[in-house]
């Protein structure tokens, strides 16, 4: 009897912790990574509460406030903001994502919205290497992965339209 309480108790902590993990929207959780330097999270508070706003101009200005350049957060959270703040601004997004990714080359929200952006560019190449590369940092079981690969059959059921 004891064991089969323990095997429930193991059971229950598992699912409790898998549904939380889903529950994080990717831009607006640090991505683990050892290996990087990371952002003490009230660094990034501020900026992102406007991104969750959709407040491009004023986040753009709270990370440039921050100016944590060695950070992947920071970079992915630059490079969002820019995305989100219109095509003019893209390839400035480009360039943070790639520094995010040259920081963090397994930063989940890095490489899911560098796809988005490659999609919304019309370079599905670009847009599918992203997806590789996020199925492999998390065995294509990511919230992450999931919506980008949605986007990616998305466009090409859309014959390659943007939508």
């Amino acid at each position: 009897m004891n064991t089969m309480f323990h095997r429930i108790a193991i059971a229950s902590t598992l699912a409790l912790t898998l549904a939380a993990g889903h529950a994080l929207a990717a831009d607006m959780t640090p991505a683990p990574a050892p290996a990087a330097k990371a952002a003490p999270a009230s660094n990034l508070a501020a900026a992102r509460a406007l991104i969750a706003d959709s407040k491009w101009t004023a986040a753009v200005s709270e990370l440039e406030r921050v100016n944590d350049s060695g950070n992947a957060d920071w970079n992915n959270l630059m490079g969002y903001t820019l995305r989100k703040s219109g095509a003019g601004k893209w390839v400035a997004s480009e360039k943070y994502y790639d520094a995010a990714l040259k920081i963090d080359p397994k930063h989940r929200g890095a490489l899911e919205y560098s796809g988005e952006l490659y999609i919304s560019m019309g370079d599905l190449p670009k847009a599918e290497q992203r997806l590789d590369a996020l199925g492999q940092a998390c065995n294509m079981s990511c919230p992450e992965y999931k919506d980008l690969k949605a986007s990616v059959e998305s466009f090409k059921a859309s014959g390659g339209k943007k939508s």
